[in-house]
């Protein structure tokens, strides 16, 4: 059984980042493995510990991304894969999951492709189910638990309303929600071993992907404006000693539209 996890290298939102002229954000300053993909790496970790299933960690991005693999390797991963062309820079969702998806077709395909609910940077959520329509696989999202037995992964997802459980038969892909658990922290020694297994790298030629298919060119979608957010407007205090406190408030609430 393979497992491959797409992972993402992302700016250091903490740090603070800039966009440039084009609207792209700049990646340029430090970087790391998009926290919302460590749910899919821990849920693969745990299955290779079940089922002796391989774990591939699979990136796109510029030569910086390799720290994502790196990471992705020190927390369970067998091996990594980075896809790395200066044609793919400026891609959109659409392109990125073309991408993904000719490199796992190179890989040999998967059975089961365990994603992120979204990346820390851009956190659309497109390219899960995009790449499963790809890959013409079922795609299963917003797991909070899955279980994989006989051929058939299930998942539960948590809603509002309640809890469903959804089920595929093999290959399929699952979007993992942070409600997963915990990632474990690696230990010195997985830090250790990770320096020890293989990334390969791959260039767009290697996946038989032409290069006007990608990039900013081919893009579907494109960055029109970027503003702030607003500064949270303060709040109306009403005295609750008044005597006409609920009068106020009922007046506040209908000038609002609230009822």
């Amino acid at each position: 059984m393979r497992i491959i996890v797409p992972v993402k290298y992302v700016p250091d939102i903490e740090a603070g980042y800039e966009f440039d002229q084009a609207g792209r954000l700049d990646r340029g300053g430090d970087g790391l493995l998009s926290q919302l993909d460590e749910y899919p790496l821990e849920q693969a970790r745990r299955l290779a510990e079940q089922t002796g299933a391989e774990v591939v960690a699979l990136t796109v991005g510029p030569d910086e991304a390799d720290e994502a693999v790196r990471r992705a390797l020190q927390m369970g991963a067998d091996r990594g894969v980075h896809v790395s062309d200066e044609a793919i820079a400026g891609s959109d969702a659409s392109a990125t999951a073309l991408v993904l998806a000719a490199a796992i077709s190179h890989l040999g395909g998967a059975d089961l492709i365990l994603c992120g609910a979204g990346s820390a940077d851009a956190t659309t959520s497109l390219i899960p189910v995009q790449l499963a329509a790809r890959l013409q696989i079922p795609a299963l999202t917003g797991a909070a638990s899955l279980t994989v037995q006989d051929g058939v992964v299930s998942v539960r997802r948590d809603e509002d309303a309640g809890s469903l459980t959804l089920a595929a038969a093999l290959p399929a892909l699952v979007s993992v929600d942070d409600k997963a658990g915990e990632p474990a922290y690696p230990s010195a020694k997985a830090v250790m071993l990770a320096r020890k297994k293989p990334i390969d790298l791959l260039e767009l030629a290697d996946l038989g992907v032409d290069a006007a298919a990608v990039g900013a060119a081919a893009a579907k979608v494109t960055v029109v404006g970027i503003e702030p957010v607003p500064p949270r407007a303060g709040g109306q205090v009403l005295d609750a000693e008044s005597d006409d406190v609920v009068a106020a408030f009922v007046e506040l609430l209908q000038a609002n539209a609230l009822i």
